[in-house]
């Protein structure tokens, strides 16, 4: 049994590059105003778009203060809403009673807060967007502090941790060459998981899930100095980030075993302080995925959501088409990774074998066989930066070697790129990497200047749900068009017929639905038995609605008008 100090170098390793030299090096105040800089330009360029959205609202409507994915922030809203007020939450998304048992502390953190200082969802939306991102992106330079003794590598590795991206720029070509509706293979331009600048502009909450990462930094220094306390406080860590996004803790526990095998094989012997901060770290953090588990097994609409969440058909590109969705920096990480094992095996210091760990276990990660299988990509362009900015440095990532004076293509590329600094190459790459989020962020605007659904709505549609909720009955089902139904629980506070593509139980069918119910092609009979099935209180009738067909609720004398404006109407079902 190896002893618990595990040594930072192993004996029979005479010496490192000197990029994996120490740990000792300290973070200086003019890095720490580059890191803010950074931060603050961030924020700022990713701020505009909303900026514009609301500036822009014509006078008779309103954005609503989401960027991306209109319908899984109406259900983390709603969640907000109903945490509000109450420790759970039922599952307003669905017209089907059910009891609230559904916890997350996100969202319960953000509407305690919200409701505390009288502060709506899209301002605690910001909110969690600054803190989070803030948050983050000081983490990833303190990493890549630990990992860099040199501040131009520091600097280049926060850098590609912050813009990476795939090559979506060329699909984006592609699209207008060929004359297509859509670029092709548009996973791999849209996904947010593996770009941190397209979380930070559309899915803050995929940031906040990153501080996740905290937890390896914790168990590096912890080890370094042989002092189980920080396996504690990485086990506290990720209990707190576990009951926020539980399926983060697969990734923690992965990593963390994929780094103490590597250590194993490289030490041959047991990783013992390794083991026993797995052990503690675990312990302290399992509750959330247990919880979560049970939830999904024993709660009948519960496992029916989970059962459904394949219903976005979202899962992660191919093996062959990663490279499209990760991007250069990717490409380079590979070769250096690869390189490393070549030419010395495992026989490397701690932090790297750490990155080489966790670099490779993520591949059978993102491909596991669940239907959130693509939250597996989430975090993983941390060691893709890190290889990367090592490969660069240490010169792994030659195109090709000199073959016996003949001078091919390849190899005068591969010598053209030889000549070139490091620093320059670091350069190029982030160039390479700033088009597709280029594109992205431009797209906002010409996406939002439409000023049309589901970013906006129409203030009498608000009128409307607001005089919903001021009815009494919390449990007053609403029929409504999804591009309607997904605002209603946020905003009414009642359960929606047709809200969202997992929680709205048997979604495809209800959808059908909606569609005959607002289309002439049934009877009044059908619709009454329709509305009759789910208990539906009220039928909200806007515009959405009327694009769906042409019935006209006023015509059938099971439904009284009980709320009318120019353009929308509700109806109470007698």
């Amino acid at each position: 049994m190896a002893s618990t100090t595990l040594r930072t170098t192993p004996p029979h390793i005479a010496t490192h590059p000197p990029a994996a030299s120490s740990n000792t090096a300290r973070v200086t105040t003019s890095e720490w105003r580059f890191v803010l800089g950074v931060i603050t330009a961030v924020l700022v360029f990713t701020s505009l778009p909303f900026a514009y959205a609301y500036l822009s609202a014509p006078p008779d409507k309103q954005f609503m203060g989401i960027m991306l994915d209109v319908p899984d922030h109406g259900q983390y809203f709603s969640w907000m809403r109903e945490l509000t007020t109450a420790p759970l939450s039922s599952n307003k998304l669905t017209p089907e009673p059910n009891q609230p048992i559904f916890f997350n502390l996100l969202w319960f953190g953000l509407g305690r807060i919200g409701g505390l200082l009288g502060l709506n969802y899209d301002v605690m939306y910001q909110a969690m967007r600054v803190v989070g991102v803030v948050a983050f992106l000081l983490l990833a330079y303190r990493i890549c502090a630990w990992f860099f003794d040199e501040v131009t590598q520091r600097s280049a590795a926060f850098l590609i941790i912050t813009f990476t991206a795939g090559f979506g720029w060329v699909l984006v070509i592609l699209k207008y060459v060929l004359g297509l509706d859509e670029p092709p293979l548009p996973l791999n331009l849209y996904v947010a998981e593996s770009n941190t600048f397209h979380g930070i502009l559309g899915y803050p909450h995929f940031i906040a899930a990153l501080l996740y990462v905290f937890v390896f930094d914790l168990v590096l220094r912890g080890q370094a100095k042989s002092q189980l306390r920080y396996a504690i406080y990485a086990g506290l860590w990720a209990l707190f980030l576990g009951w926020q996004h539980a399926y983060d803790l697969v990734l923690v526990y992965a990593i963390l075993g994929a780094y103490i095998a590597l250590t194993f094989l490289r030490d041959r012997a047991l990783p013992g302080y390794l083991i026993k901060s797995f052990i503690i770290i675990g312990f302290i953090s399992w509750w959330p995925a247990l919880y979560s588990a049970v939830l999904t097994k024993l709660d009948p609409v519960w496992k029916e959501v989970l059962a459904q969440f394949g219903n976005a058909g979202v899962y992660t590109p191919n093996l062959f088409q990663l490279p499209i969705l990760l991007g250069p920096a990717f490409l380079v990480a590979l070769f250096a990774a690869v390189s490393m094992l070549i030419k010395q095996k495992l026989n490397w210091e701690n932090k790297w074998l750490f990155a080489l760990g966790w670099f490779f276990v993520q591949f059978p990660l993102v491909y596991l066989p669940v239907d959130f299988q693509i939250h597996m990509l989430n975090g993983w362009q941390i060691p893709i930066a890190l290889l990367a900015v090592y490969g660069i440095y240490q010169k792994t990532t030659r195109l090709g070697s000199r073959d016996g004076g003949r001078q091919t293509a390849m190899s005068r590329l591969s010598s053209a790129v030889r000549r070139l600094s490091p620093r320059t190459l670091c350069i190029v790459l982030l160039i390479t990497l700033l088009p597709t989020n280029l594109y992205l962020w431009a797209w906002r605007f010409i996406d939002l200047r439409r000023h049309e659904y589901p970013f906006y709505l129409h203030k009498t549609e608000l009128a409307a749900m607001h005089w919903i909720e001021q009815q009494p009955d919390p449990d007053a089902v609403i029929l409504s068009s999804l591009t309607t139904g997904q605002y209603l629980p946020m905003f009414t506070g009642k359960p929606a017929y047709l809200a969202h593509w997992a929680q709205t139980l048997r979604f495809f069918e209800k959808r059908k639905n909606v569609q005959a119910f607002f289309a002439t092609e049934i009877t009044d009979p059908q619709r009454q038995r329709l509305l009759q099935q789910h208990n539906v209180r009220y039928v909200f009738f806007g515009p959405a609605e009327r694009e769906l067909g042409g019935y006209n609720p006023a015509t059938s004398s099971f439904l009284k008008l009980v709320f009318e404006t120019p353009d929308v109407k509700v109806f109470e079902v007698r």
